[in-house]
């Protein structure tokens, strides 16, 4: 997989998680365990495709 496709697929996936992560905040009662986890994933996304676009 080439680096633009890879950064591509990061984007992606951070996009659908940041819509879980709006999902599960907007609920009644969220899940502070998976909040903080869904937090945790989009930032190691957001670190790995900046540290693609480093280079």
């Amino acid at each position: 997989m080439s680096t633009v496709h890879r950064i591509e697929s990061l984007k992606s996936k951070h996009a659908q998680i940041d819509k879980r992560l709006s999902d599960e905040s907007a609920r009644p009662m969220p899940d502070e365990t998976t909040v903080l986890a869904l937090k945790r994933q989009k930032l190691q996304i957001k670190d790995e495709i900046q540290s693609l676009t480093a280079h």
